[in-house]
């Protein structure tokens, strides 16, 4: 055991950077660093050499017999697990428009699925299954559905932040040059809300900012993007699947918020952000 304080915390910041954290102690590196100057620098190097290996380390999306193949071994699998049932192809998606914070340390990820729970299935019906479920998330109009999942997977260990920080004026700087317009960050850590990070993301059709806001042991998602010059409309609230969501349009801005906090805390967090 090592008498340095921080050894276990450079452990976890160099797991941060790669993703691999679950929220809590992502969160609890975010802390960390915010207060010691050493691994704040140490975070700092690692995140400009996995943007420099992002930036300058070629990707090569997958050729098309690669393609079929798979889609092959995946009706294989699906036939031979369920036998009583025609096998159904799904066509594979093409490769995903590859923005900054997504290929951290030259490394792709599926969602956190839990593979071992399919095991027993075999690996071919692990793949096909878990394929399966990123393909049928809802699209389109169901956009409170798409919002709430995203939420969901976002919440898998490793796919929380792209920038840990709970300063405002670091969260918001780092979405430059990554997004095509300046999403409004602010802290609420004096009521109860602060801000913990933030992420890019993928919702209506287009990259989008994700903030990350904490309540005790609970995170918020607030997504934000331009609303394409719709009139200004006040909160909305809703929840699927044990999750309560509220939207609302301002400024030229919509505005998602999402979380397992009980809707009137939710709603709390909504119009003290709004008023702030």
């Amino acid at each position: 055991m090592s008498d340095d304080p921080c050894f276990e915390l450079r452990l976890l910041i160099q797991a941060d950077v790669d993703g691999e954290l679950a929220p809590a102690e992502a969160a609890r590196v975010g802390a960390h660093v915010e207060t010691c100057p050493a691994c704040a620098a140490l975070q700092a190097q690692l995140v400009a050499l996995a943007g420099r290996i992002c930036r300058e380390v070629p990707y090569h999306p997958a050729s098309d017999a690669l393609r079929d193949a798979v889609r092959a071994r995946i009706a294989a699998a699906s036939a031979a697990a369920q036998p009583e049932q025609s096998a159904q192809v799904v066509p594979l998606p093409r490769p995903a428009r590859q923005f900054g914070g997504q290929r951290a340390a030259g490394k792709f990820r599926l969602p956190g699925w839990n593979f071992s729970a399919l095991a027993p299935f075999g690996t071919g019906f692990a793949l096909a299954a878990c394929i399966a479920l990123v393909l049928v998330l809802p699209r389109g109009n169901g956009l409170p559905d798409s919002v709430v999942a995203d939420h969901i997977r976002a919440l898998q260990p490793g796919h929380l932040m792209d920038v840990v920080s709970t300063d405002q004026h670091t969260v918001k700087p780092w979405f430059d040059g990554r997004l095509d317009y300046a999403p409004p960050v602010k802290d609420l850590k004096t009521q109860g809300f602060p801000l913990a990070g933030g992420r890019l993301d993928y919702l209506a059709d287009r990259p989008i900012a994700a903030l990350i806001y904490q309540r005790r042991q609970h995170l918020i998602d607030l997504y934000v993007w331009p609303d394409g010059g719709h009139l200004d409309h006040g909160p909305t609230e809703g929840a699927r699947s044990g999750y309560n969501f509220v939207r609302w349009s301002h400024d030229g801005m919509t505005f998602w918020a999402v979380s397992d906090l009980d809707a009137k805390e939710l709603a709390d967090f909504v119009r003290l952000w709004q008023a702030a």
